[in-house]
């Protein structure tokens, strides 16, 4: 199976082959900010654990999301669909979101393991729902979900 980095390389070969100027520059953008994590990190020869590389892909399409919601603001429409266009290229490398029927029975048993039961609670529950669905399910939505089973 090849990994991260080989895919990003691939997708960005093909990208310059098919002439997609969106997809290429939201990959070497991509690229270059896992180079910046690694160097970060202390070795840029030293690929990242592949939570960490989820993360630097959150982080991007969180970037993308803000730009889209400045243009908009500034009634810049054209620039905002490539953010978005960005965004997709960038969400396929994110593994397939939780829904919340997913969710709903990882929470219960977090709440029941936690014994938690008060908004008190709900920073402990965050911290271990989110290392239970591994950055699978959304920020937002987690905190819904917890903030409504704990009163």
């Amino acid at each position: 199976m090849a990994t991260i980095y080989e895919e990003i390389t691939e997708q960005m070969k093909a990208a310059m082959r098919g002439k997609d100027t969106v997809a290429l520059g939201a990959l070497r953008g991509l690229k270059t900010a896992l180079q910046n994590a690694q160097i970060a990190k202390g070795n840029v020869h030293d690929e990242l654990p592949p939570t960490e590389v989820m993360n630097v892909i959150r982080k991007q399409i969180k970037q993308r999301e803000d730009s889209i919601a400045m243009f908009e603001q500034a009634g810049r429409a054209d620039a905002a669909d490539k953010e978005r266009a960005e965004i997709g290229v960038l969400s396929a490398f994110l593994p397939k979101e939780m829904t919340e029927a997913e969710i709903l029975p990882v929470l219960e048993a977090v709440i029941a393991e936690l014994g938690a039961t008060t908004k008190k609670d709900m920073g402990r529950v965050m911290k271990e729902m989110q290392a239970r669905t591994e950055g699978r399910a959304p920020g937002k939505l987690l905190s819904q979900l917890v903030g409504s089973k704990l009163s």
